[in-house]
């Protein structure tokens, strides 16, 4: 046995397998039919070709996710490791009141509350036994960063490998929902995808803590047109 075998730790192996699985853009939460108002965008020809995309999806890394969802899963991370369930009602009720268009709270909640649900049978931990009773006493709805950071903090994981798979999973999510929907090619997606990690690593730094005067700041475009989405004509996704 060499001895980079003998070095390779089965616990370390195994919560990096669990983190894969936690971003899994697979993963049946029903991810893969919401837009987050790109849908619109698409609709509207602000986004028409690969140039465009990158530039929305380089957007929402900087300017929405940075001071959002990523902030949201950076505290509730710190929250759950602290064991304050107070902490992470709080930042329910400043998430939701955040999140002004409808259909992008709905659906961050939705997705919170499957992801939960798929991993927390088999997590002994009581800070998600607490989040789930004041879940289900209606105390919290359960958004989608908060839950991924609570998930991410109890399984052990390393938080900034936590915030760069989440930022992985919702550019994923957008660069996928963009080729079909411009429609560009699987290849372009990937070169987007490929251009935009050094962006998220610079998303990941900024994330690790939270400047919370910033927290909750918004894309105006974003809450606009994912209102919009409410009304189009035609539509293939959710949100």
């Amino acid at each position: 046995m060499s001895s980079s075998e003998q070095q390779l730790d089965i616990e370390t192996l195994t919560r990096t397998g669990l983190l894969l699985q936690l971003a899994d853009p697979t993963l049946p939460i029903g991810g893969f039919n919401h837009s987050g108002g790109l849908e619109t965008f698409v609709q509207q020809s602000v986004i028409h070709d690969a140039a465009t995309l990158k530039s929305f999806v380089y957007t929402q890394l900087q300017q929405n996710w940075l001071h959002n969802d990523g902030a949201y899963v950076s505290l509730a991370f710190s929250a759950s490791t602290e064991q304050n369930l107070d902490a992470l009602v709080l930042l329910d009720k400043q998430i939701g009141a955040a999140k002004v268009a409808r259909e992008l709270r709905e659906s961050s909640y939705k997705l919170g509350v499957r992801l939960l649900k798929i991993f927390a049978a088999h997590i002994n931990s009581a800070i998600v036994t607490s989040y789930q009773t004041a879940l289900a006493a209606r105390q919290v709805r359960g958004f989608y960063p908060l839950v991924f950071g609570l998930l991410a903090a109890v399984m052990q994981l390393d938080k900034a490998a936590t915030l760069q798979a989440f930022y992985y999973n919702a550019v994923v999510g957008l660069i996928t929902n963009g080729v079909k929907l411009v429609p560009l090619s699987q290849i372009a997606g990937q070169e987007i995808l490929i251009e935009l990690h050094a962006a998220i690593a610079h998303a990941v730094k900024a994330s690790m803590q939270p400047q919370l005067q910033q927290l909750s700041a918004t894309t105006l475009a974003t809450d606009i047109r994912a209102m919009q989405h409410e009304r189009l004509y035609t539509r293939l996704y959710m949100s």
